[in-house]
């Protein structure tokens, strides 16, 4: 990100419109953000889940990297909209939804932004225990305490991180890489090739919902460039970084796993630090698995902090959010996550493993639904003064856009396979659960051919706040195309 000295160090927005005149930054901080939030210990659990659950490490790496091709596109997708919209991911979500029907989709990101910081919380926890000597769960309020103070500070904070968090997260992988090639034969492991569709489809599905999971909040942190930065551009840059950081994490995730002999699961931390010996070498990489973890967690507890002044902001009627309020919930989402955190940490794997495939089948037909419409039916035309007003052009519900929402989540129950709950279907395509390819491709077409013939006014042009200086219009709004 460029240096801006007249920019606070303080974000001073929160889901409001971000005008050209603050827009700052460069398509590398999107690269290196995305890459220090996956070089982290939740993606490497994530990879050797893969094994843990039966499968076999070449077709497991095969599987993730299409995994994270699918859904890395997805996510990529909507990181595009935020230079164009200069708008955090789940405000546009209005378009579609109405300005309180939003709320719908968006009250199920707080649950999964909730899950991913508790179940990050955790491991974070583990690796501050190993470094100072005290119990996992005072590990865990410590990192609690980081997390309140840099989502806090907001924006610029995030990126700053995001780039410390590549720096130290490429050093830990290539240290960690050679001293696993040198502890074991990874020609005889490749060697061993059991081909199953279900272990091949959860990989892939693995690494999909990984990816995929970002879409809600992708554009947040792409909001700020420039509003003329390439959405092409924004999409390999944004991509790149979370495909490789993802996959160089998750292929290290395999690896452990085959090489265990049962020892991974439960001491996901100590194994993987383990593998560079003790001292002051496995001091450092307990510190980079727990700044590792800033980074995403960030993340996910200040898009919760979007989500929740979104909806709030759609009753009210206003954007605007003061930083009191975004204290006030900050702690309100960090210490729910912590709590969850400190009673379920030690019954960690098998519950991650359910917790994200069961979260695509609520949010792969939002992201269907939200991308339809952005590139295929309004194609990037929107009105954002009108996503603050109920009253507006979006309206308050939109049946069309809720209604193919809850088709999308229904449609897929038959094909679901979790601890949670497992589908009629899924027995007879040999325990294979192929749930979110079902909610992506099916609400997408049916949103499509719906919206073509039924959707509402869509503006003749992209239509922006008044900024400062601009030319009003007839209608009051500085019109951009």
């Amino acid at each position: 990100m460029a240096a801006n000295d007249t920019t606070p160090l303080i974000e001073r927005r929160s889901i409001d419109y971000i005008p050209e005149a603050e827009r700052h930054g460069r398509l590398l901080s999107q690269f290196t953000l995305w890459m220090g939030a996956n070089l982290q210990i939740t993606a490497i659990v994530t990879g050797a889940l893969a094994v843990v659950l039966g499968g076999d490490v070449f077709w497991s790496l095969i599987g993730l990297l299409i995994g994270q091709l699918i859904g890395g596109g997805v996510m990529a997708l909507h990181a595009a909209q935020g230079p164009k919209l200069g708008l955090p991911q789940m405000i546009s979500s209005r378009v579609q939804f109405g300005v309180y029907g939003a709320a719908i989709p968006i009250v199920l990101v707080c649950l999964m932004y909730l899950g991913f910081t508790a179940t990050g919380t955790v491991l974070s926890g583990q690796a501050l225990g190993q470094l100072f000597g005290v119990s996992d769960s005072v590990g865990i309020l410590i990192f609690a305490s980081v997390i309140v103070l840099v989502t806090v500070l907001g924006y610029r904070v995030i990126h700053f991180i995001g780039r410390v968090a590549s720096v130290i997260g490429v050093i830990a992988f290539v240290y960690l890489f050679s001293r696993l090639m040198s502890q074991t034969d990874v020609g005889a492991l490749l060697q061993i090739r059991h081909f199953s569709w279900s272990s091949f489809l959860l990989a892939v599905s693995l690494a999909a919902s990984w990816q995929i999971a970002f879409g809600p909040y992708v554009a947040d942190y792409s909001r700020y460039l420039p509003s003329k930065t390439s959405s092409l551009k924004t999409f390999f840059a944004a991509g790149a970084g979370s495909v490789i950081g993802a996959q160089v994490a998750m292929v290290l995730g395999v690896f452990a796993a085959a090489m265990s002999n049962g020892q991974f699961a439960g001491h996901e931390v100590a194994y993987i630090v383990g593998l560079s010996g003790t001292g002051a070498t496995a001091a450092l990489l307990y510190f980079s698995i727990a700044f590792g973890k800033v980074t995403i967690s960030t993340l996910n507890s200040y898009g919760s902090f979007m989500c929740i002044a979104t909806i709030v902001s759609g009753f009210r009627g206003r954007l605007e959010v003061t930083r009191l309020q975004r204290l006030v919930f900050v702690l309100v989402i960090v210490g729910t996550a912590t709590l969850i955190a400190l009673l379920g940490q030690h019954s960690f794997l098998g519950a991650f493993k359910s917790f994200i495939l069961f979260l695509l089948a609520f949010f792969t037909p939002w992201s269907a639904i939200n991308l339809v419409d952005y590139y295929c039916i309004t194609r990037e035309r929107y009105d954002v003064p009108a996503l603050a007003d109920p009253n507006g052009r979006y309206g308050r519900w939109n049946l069309l856009g809720i209604s193919v929402y809850v088709f999308g989540v229904l449609v897929q129950l038959p094909f679901i396979s979790t601890k949670f709950y497992t589908g009629p279907l899924v027995a007879a395509l040999g325990d294979v659960d192929i749930s979110w390819i079902i909610g992506l491709v099916l609400p997408a077409a049916l949103y499509y051919v719906c919206a073509k013939k039924w959707h509402g006014t869509v503006p003749d042009h992209l239509i922006l706040p008044i900024e400062q200086g601009a030319a009003p219009t007839t209608n009051g709004l500085a019109a951009q195309a």
